[in-house]
């Protein structure tokens, strides 16, 4: 069984740098025996799924559409919602941790929600946000993909997760 499932957010229009970490934090977070949930699509998104695969990793992707032809070819398993943005929620509710590369709006709404619902946050090339806004919710920064993902699994196994 799975140790813990960690939702990779990002923009589908991404630089080199973010795709390049976003699949190497797929790579690494497979290798750690983890789920990988995404928003199923293009750019960070494939990124992840496609370094997951890599190691045999497991990658759910949480689709806009009501189209399952619609996800990366690197998706195990497409959930198609119909509900555009609004899926937003559902990629980082089931998450024990979220980690966002680089990223627009969407990716802030998913960041957003995933400190509400009380899961960490771990942000490489992503939003900066005011720490004094930022009691009681974890959102760390990581210098790379590596410290990303250690970081990810530190908050979880500290108890930061309500599903462990």
């Amino acid at each position: 069984m799975p140790k813990y499932v960690i939702a990779v957010i990002g923009a589908s229009d991404a630089s080199e740098e973010e795709l390049s970490a976003a699949e190497q934090i797929g790579e690494i977070v497979a290798q750690a025996g983890c789920i990988l949930v995404c928003g199923g699509l293009g750019g960070v998104m494939e990124a992840a799924a496609r370094g997951a695969k890599k190691n045999n990793g497991f990658v759910v992707g949480i689709l806009p559409s009501r189209r399952k032809s619609d996800a990366n070819p690197f998706v195990d398993f497409a959930l198609p919602t119909g509900m555009n943005e609004a899926r937003n929620f559902l990629v980082v509710a089931g998450a024990d941790a979220a980690i966002a590369v680089g990223g627009g709006l969407g990716t802030l709404s998913e960041i957003a929600l995933a400190l509400k619902l009380g899961i960490p946050v771990i942000s490489l090339f992503s939003w900066r946000l005011e720490e004094n806004r930022l009691s009681g919710v974890e959102y760390i920064e990581a210098k790379d993909a590596q410290d990303a993902v250690k970081k990810a699994l530190k908050a979880i196994e500290k108890g930061a997760t309500r599903w462990a």
